[in-house]
């Protein structure tokens, strides 16, 4: 495998891309401007998203998706995920023929409720198509610690190219057919980690937090039986593992943010959001109106809701707890 394509260049597909290079000779990123391209060519780093990480010179950077996808047969999807709409219909216009695609994006689309995989699905026409979820920050990917990830697909020979390219040393892929639920939990766990946040701002101890995760648990795994995934995908490296990461360290943004909230710095919580990509604080508006229209009950999203968006005195999350 000589060459693969990444579309997006934040801290996560700058990490995959580093990690591919094991396996891979040449690695091509799309990214939004060409002003922007031309920097990442020439510093070959990104201190703000990935501190003391240098840029392999064979991983290149460019605004054009026809020279990013040119002579490549596997894609990885690394844009957030609002952005994954206009980006798939963008690269519906080029011959896709024979490509595997990796989503690494997470979230669930604003308005339409529609997972990451539904909105690529609803531009590119394909049945090569794949998910990785799991507990793996960017920072630490780059710095080749070992990560294990579930890779989710219905087609097994996407899952083998992907793997071929992107499994090594340091990275373990799990493999599943449950695209539902390796979605739901790699979006739900942001959501969950903004509240996880928000008691550790109260000054709650690791204890609580716990019992957060626990109650969460219970709940998300009843989600994915709700939207037809599997059950069991909860204790994947999609399901219980992404979400004790996320909801136990301050690395991850919606936990920080969260930490904001909890504090009542009210005021802080919202430049924050505005500065940094949260992509709990967009999912949970998402996922809300998706488990209303669904008619799922699941209160703990409500609460969270509440407290986030309509300014609910944050200490409910606790007596929620304790009466659940």
């Amino acid at each position: 495998m000589n060459n693969v394509a990444i579309i997006g260049t934040g801290a996560y597909g700058l990490s995959i891309a580093i990690a591919l290079l094991k396996k891979v000779k040449n690695i091509k990123m799309w990214v939004e401007s060409e002003e922007r391209a031309e920097f990442l060519n020439k510093n070959k780093k990104n201190s703000n998203i990935l501190p003391n990480i240098e840029i392999p010179d064979s991983i290149e950077f460019s605004n054009d998706y026809e020279y990013v996808i040119k002579d490549t047969n596997v894609v990885f999807i690394a844009v957030t995920a609002k952005f994954v709409g206009p980006v798939t219909k963008e690269l519906s216009k080029y011959n896709l023929k024979n490509k595997h695609f990796c989503i690494l994006s997470k979230g669930i689309e604003q308005n339409t409720c529609k997972f990451v995989t539904d909105v690529f699905k609803s531009n590119i026409k394909t049945k090569n198509i794949s998910v990785i979820s799991g507990p793996s920050f960017a920072i630490d990917v780059a710095n080749n610690q070992p990560i294990g990830l579930s890779i989710a697909s219905k087609n097994k020979e996407t899952i083998r190219i992907i793997k071929k390219v992107l499994e090594n040393d340091r990275i373990k892929l799990r493999e599943t057919t449950d695209i539902i639920g390796t979605e739901l939990c790699g979006s739900i766990k942001n959501v969950i980690a903004i509240a996880a946040g928000i008691l550790e701002g109260m000054g709650y101890q690791e204890s609580t937090r716990s019992f957060l995760i626990t109650e969460s648990l219970h709940d998300i795994k009843a989600l994915i039986y709700g939207l037809g995934g599997n059950k069991k995908t909860i204790l994947s490296f999609a399901g219980v593992g992404d979400l004790l990461l996320t909801a136990t360290s301050t690395k991850s943004r919606n936990y920080s943010y969260g930490v904001l909230i909890g504090k009542g710095d009210l005021e802080g919580a919202d430049k924050y959001v505005n500065e940094n990509t949260v992509e709990g604080y967009y999912t949970l508006k998402s996922i809300y109106t998706l488990i209303r229209r669904k008619k799922i009950k699941m209160p703990i999203i409500n609460l969270i809701y509440q407290i986030i968006i309509n300014k609910k005195d944050p200490s409910t999350l606790v007596d929620f707890l304790i009466k659940k």
